[in-house]
């Protein structure tokens, strides 16, 4: 149940698509079993410039606008969760130096991460402190021409392979966003294994204790550290993870129609029973509808829309909820089999729970949707009421 891309964009598209289903779909399986992705993956993907495909080619990506790198997490997504996952995280680093970054820290790291030479990691998650991110322990300290951290890291992705972290921290009392390179002294990486799902991502407590580094690796400081830094990667995460949700749906519906039509049961193939044409139905729904509200997001991002967040935020949430769902019938349509390790079924829906955790919470984003929903609903109205029109409402 692919969907096909016309125009300018479908040369590359089918492009990585054929990268994916050549080097990536055949050893995810794999992968996931040893929690381990082979490291020439992340080279791979960045000598065509599709690590981080969203940035400038003159930066070592391909300059997708919203739509391309939309469907090439699609695909991704499809291939193998961890790898969307490399793309997605890799993409938040490279982006915020890129921006952010003072011309010789991101000189020095932004190509890099580009071609794969070097994983990033975004050090944000705390033991204690998630979707509260403000509330971060780990704590810097200006001391002559350096920055000394201190504070602990957990559930990071790539941080097990990273040569470079992003940094949460409070710095004279604010956060701060702070380049770490992971050779520098006190920096303890120790990696986190055994997850549900997203196996081969990399996961890693990353502990600062007396970790001096240079003042200028301070990217930003202040309400721009959050504000603008984190909250553009997080977004720039969600916008990955919502489409490589509708790529892991898409792959599970696909599979469990295959499997409605080859396996028989009481004489005729077990997609004419109605109770599985019920749930065919179903997936198909949620698939559809998650990639809507994922080109709704798309449309918002590429128009400058000032609803684009929480388009975003919209989008992240059904695709990945809807992923959960789909994968779950995918299972329950397979069988026996389809709660086996030889299942690509069983594996997405492993995966399928992570979407629904990382980049915000399912939780967090319904907070967040209702919260940005209200505000765009209040300012409608005041609009409406100086204008003295009906209000649309802002919807």
């Amino acid at each position: 149940m692919s969907v096909d891309v016309d125009g300018p964009q479908a040369d590359v598209l089918r492009q990585s698509r054929e990268l994916l289903d050549r080097v990536v779909t055949p050893n995810a399986g794999a992968w996931d079993r040893a929690q381990e992705m082979d490291e020439k993956v992340a080279g791979l993907l960045g000598a065509q410039g599709l690590l981080v495909p969203s940035l400038p080619e003159q930066a070592g990506g391909r300059g997708f606008d919203a739509d391309r790198l939309g469907r090439f997490n699609e695909q991704a997504g499809r291939a193998c969760g961890s790898v969307r996952n490399l793309i997605g995280v890799q993409g938040m680093v490279a982006h915020a130096l890129h921006r952010w970054a003072k011309p010789p820290v991101r000189d020095r790291w932004v190509p890099r991460l580009a071609a794969g030479d070097v994983y990033g990691s975004f050090a944000l998650t705390e033991p204690h402190s998630g979707s509260d991110a403000r509330a971060a322990a780990t704590v810097a300290e200006r001391r002559g021409g350096s920055v000394v951290l201190n504070g602990e890291k957990s559930w990071i992705s790539f941080a097990a392979r990273a040569g470079v972290f992003l940094v949460f921290a409070r710095l004279d009392g604010h956060v701060a966003a702070v380049v770490v390179e992971r050779d520098t002294p006190g920096v303890h990486v120790t990696p986190q294994v055994d997850l549900l799902g997203l196996r081969a991502s990399h996961l890693a407590a990353v502990r600062f204790d007396d970790c001096a580094v240079p003042a200028e690796h301070v990217v930003a400081q202040g309400p721009l550290a959050f504000d603008a830094v984190a909250t553009a990667a997080l977004d720039h995460g969600r916008f990955s993870t919502a489409w490589g949700s509708v790529g892991l749906a898409a792959a599970c519906l696909d599979a469990a129609l295959d499997r409605a039509v080859t396996r028989q049961q009481f004489g005729v193939p077990i997609g004419d029973h109605q109770l599985v044409a019920r749930m065919v139905t179903r997936m198909v729904c949620a698939v559809d509808a998650a990639r809507m509200q994922c080109e709704a997001a798309t449309r918002a991002r590429s128009s400058g829309d000032r609803d684009a967040v929480r388009r975003t935020l919209i989008a992240k949430y059904v695709a990945s909820e809807n992923a959960f769902a789909v994968a779950s019938d995918a299972v329950q349509v397979h069988g026996a089999y389809g709660c086996s390790a030889q299942s690509s079924v069983e594996r997405h829906l492993r995966d399928a729970k992570i979407q629904c955790v990382i980049e915000g919470t399912s939780q967090i984003q319904e907070t967040q949707i209702s919260q940005l929903t209200l505000t765009s609903w209040r300012a409608a109205q005041r609009r409406s009421e100086a204008l003295g029109r009906p209000s649309d409402n802002g919807r």
